[in-house]
Parts: structure tokens; sequence; C-alpha cells
């Protein structure tokens, strides 16, 4: 676990993912917890009410996906959790191990925390129906968690819950946002706005390139021999995760389009549930 001051007011923590927490002189608010069982946020408690002389009154769930959000109850007894509309079911049904928001809200909410704003964007389903971006515009500095990673990357392991389309257009946006000079993402090092046109790009080649070999009548393992996606394999994690994000971006265009032809047994070609071939969505086949 370290702790890496940003900006005036910004910084980053953390061990196997990144949390963030902003300074004002009245406030803290932390943005996202750390994986269950690390005590993350319970040594990050200690650290705050060693380094600062002011209380943390928010805590910000940036999606309901546990490794991010686990431990924030530990905030408790000063903060309020704060989290997107549609977060809070998800954490309330799938008994999310973090504090069950407070406060939820639809598009954008601010906090004041004393001489710095904090904007929270809803952008529209993304990866998950409800991960929120955190802006400081006044310290330039946008976390935002599991949409991008450092440098040059594919951002996810596999395609499942991604909102094909729409994370296009949000990618578009962040990446040409005014006031961002610093990029938290969920995982690594910080990065800049250029990692969300480098996503973009892959997503909006990936989609096409699998949808033509589908409407060529290819099935599923055809397609993963002819969509290698050479020319994005300088991006990090390609190996290990290209063959998944194949699979995925199949499955979800099988969902997005109606053949004019016989659209065949889908359960034949892709059995529901379960993947074509060994697959390790972290390691590759």
């Amino acid at each position: 676990m370290t702790i890496d001051q940003l900006t005036e007011h910004v910084y980053r923590y953390g061990g196997l993912t990144n949390g963030a927490f902003i300074v004002g002189t009245d406030a803290i608010a932390v943005v996202d917890g750390q994986i269950c069982g690390s005590n993350g946020t319970a040594w990050l408690k200690e650290q705050l009410a060693e380094r600062f002389d002011v209380p943390v009154k928010y805590t910000v769930l940036s999606h309901d996906h546990e490794m991010h959000i686990c431990g924030l109850e530990v905030f408790s007894d000063t903060a309020v959790a704060i989290s997107h509309v549609n977060a809070k079911p998800h954490i309330i049904r799938e008994h999310r191990r973090t504090a069950i928001p407070d406060i939820t809200f639809d598009t954008e909410m601010q906090l004041d925390l004393g001489g710095v704003t904090v904007a929270l964007m809803y952008l529209g389903p993304t990866h998950t129906d409800n991960l929120i971006q955190v802006h400081v515009p006044a310290d330039k500095v946008l976390i935002a968690v599991d949409f991008v990673r450092e440098g040059k990357s594919l951002a996810m392991p596999e395609l499942r819950d991604l909102d094909i389309d729409n994370s296009i257009r949000a990618l578009g946006i962040l990446g040409r946002m005014e006031n961002v000079e610093i990029v938290v993402p969920g995982h690594g090092g910080v990065t800049d706005q250029q990692s969300f046109l480098y996503v973009r790009d892959y997503l909006v080649a990936l989609k096409e390139r699998v949808l033509e070999q589908m409407v060529a009548g290819k099935n599923i393992e055809e397609i993963l021999e002819i969509v290698t996606m050479e020319d994005f394999s300088d991006y990090g994690w390609f190996d290990q995760w290209i063959r998944a994000n194949v699979i995925t971006m199949w499955e979800q265009m099988y969902h997005y389009r109606e053949p004019t032809e016989d659209p065949g047994c889908y359960e034949c070609d892709f059995p529901i549930g379960f993947p074509v071939g060994e697959v390790d969505k972290f390691n590759g086949p």
C-alpha cells in the first residue's frame, strides 16, 4: 500500500487497485476502497488521521464491483457514501462488502470540500450501468476507474458487461474533456487522456471487424482465426486478453444484430454460459 501526492489536493493510494482521495480545508473525499481482505481502507483511515486534521466526510463508489469498493464502511462514522443511482441495488443484491450508499445521483453531482470542488459525472452505461467519473477541475485530475489503463492498452479482460456503443461515445468525450492533465485508472500507473482514445480506436475496429465476419456467415471459431487484431498487438495486455475480447464482442454483436438469412443455432455455435475453448480471462488460453 502506498500514497502518492499527484497535485495540491489529489492523492492516489492503493496496492493492487487504485483508489484516490481529495483533501480540502473542510473535508476529505475518498474515492473507492481496496480489494477485500487487504485491510487497505482501514490502513488508509489510519494514515489520513495521522496526516490531516480534516475529517473524511464523503466516500465515493466509482461503480458496484467489489474489488474496487471493499471496506469503505470503515469511514461510516464520519462519512456519507455516494454512488450512481444504479449502483445501490447491485450492491445490496450482491451483498458487496462495502458501505451502502447514503446518497445517489443520476447524471451529475458536486462536492465542496472547502477550497476545492469535486465533480461526479455519469455518462450512461459503459463498464457496468453505474460507472461514474470523478473530476477535480482545479487540479486537472480525472479519476476514471476500469475504463482505461496506463498508456496504450486494452482496458478490460473481457467485454461482457460493456455497453459498446455508449462506451465508444463516452471515451471520445473523456479523451477531449477540458481541464484534464492526469488520469487515474483503476489499475496500474497514472496516465493521460490519450489512453481513452486508444481504447476507443480499438473498440471501434473490433466491433466493425467482428460484425463484418458475422454478416459473412462466419462462426465464432472462424472469427477467432480471422479477427486477430494484429495491428493493435502493441497494446498492453493484448496477448492475455484478445481471445476473450473477441469472444465477448461476438456475443454482444449476436444480440445486437438480426441476420437477413437463417440465424442458425446460437446454442450450437456458442453454448450459453460456456466459453469456446479453455480460456482464463486474466491470463489467456
